[in-house]
């Protein structure tokens, strides 16, 4: 049975994400939010221009503060890669092809082998504004671009670590149809309790003179259980149903004037039910 989220295990692993001269305090703290929502928690920042630490970051970042608290903070894009093996530069614009370029999903596997032979690995994101220079582009080991509209390219910062972010838990999941949440796994009803529905049901409608005219009651009751029994229910769904129709038991079964419409006792008004059959 799947736990409640405090219980869930909090994902801390993963390539370090790396935000070149990051300005908003805003979108850093979107980026960590994207970075939690995915299991990642290394942050890097090359000297962010509203400054560190940041309470707008913090803001934004909506409970991601372990990656907050965590972030490391560096003066220059080469002092923030410089312990790591292999790194990805993002960019969406064409380069001069002096870099191998990759889609996300085979550098997000690329990155899964890497850190699971133990190399440290991350993902560069440039500036909001204009991105990676060439030159910043020069110091990783190859280019990963995202498929998107040639006419509108743009990604903002907490997009593109987002779609980065999402890549790298899928090469995890023993399956691309994996989730990470499961359906809380429920007893099918017995045969026992599907008859005491129908015939709950088939009481509580007879009660009310819904089968009209008295001849169609042997259709109308093989049409009901055809509809009845088309669904698998689960044993709380029998109850949950069982519930609606001793609700029905609070109002008076026979309207005293012999109509057949039941009455709302807490009310005193009458309530037509229209009944299976003509009238």
């Amino acid at each position: 049975m799947a736990g409640t989220n405090s219980e869930r295990e909090l994902l801390t692993e993963g390539p370090a994400i790396i935000l070149a001269y990051p300005q908003l305090g805003e979108n850093i703290g979107m980026v960590a939010r994207a970075m939690a929502n995915f299991g990642l928690s290394e942050l890097r920042l090359v000297n962010p221009r509203d400054g560190w630490p940041n309470e707008k970051a913090r803001s934004a970042a909506s409970r991601a503060d372990h990656v907050i608290d965590r972030a490391k903070l560096y003066g220059t894009l080469e002092e923030a890669i410089a312990d790591l093996n292999f790194v990805y530069a993002t960019t969406a614009r064409d380069r001069d092809g002096y870099k191998p370029v990759r889609s996300p999903i085979i550098a997000a596997r690329e990155l899964r082998q890497r850190f699971k032979s133990g190399q440290g690995v991350g993902i560069i994101f440039g500036r909001e504004r204009t991105g990676l220079t060439n030159e910043e582009v020069a110091l990783a080991d190859e280019i990963v671009t995202f498929p998107v509209n040639p006419a509108f390219a743009s990604l903002n910062l907490a997009q593109a670590v987002l779609l980065m972010s999402y890549e790298w838990m899928k090469t995890g999941m023993a399956s691309e149809e994996e989730t990470s949440f499961q359906a809380i796994e429920q007893r099918p009803a017995t045969k026992e309790q599907l008859n005491g529905l129908f015939q709950h049901l088939e009481e509580a409608l007879d009660a009310r003179n819904y089968f009209r005219p008295a001849d169609k009651k042997p259709k109308l009751v093989e049409n009901l259980r055809a509809v009845l029994t088309r669904p698998s229910f689960t044993e709380s769904e029998i109850q949950v149903l069982r519930g609606v129709i001793s609700s029905l038991d609070r109002f008076t079964r026979e309207n005293p004037r012999g109509s057949g419409a039941p009455v709302d006792s807490s009310k005193g008004r009458g309530r037509k039910v229209h009944g299976g059959g003509d009238d």
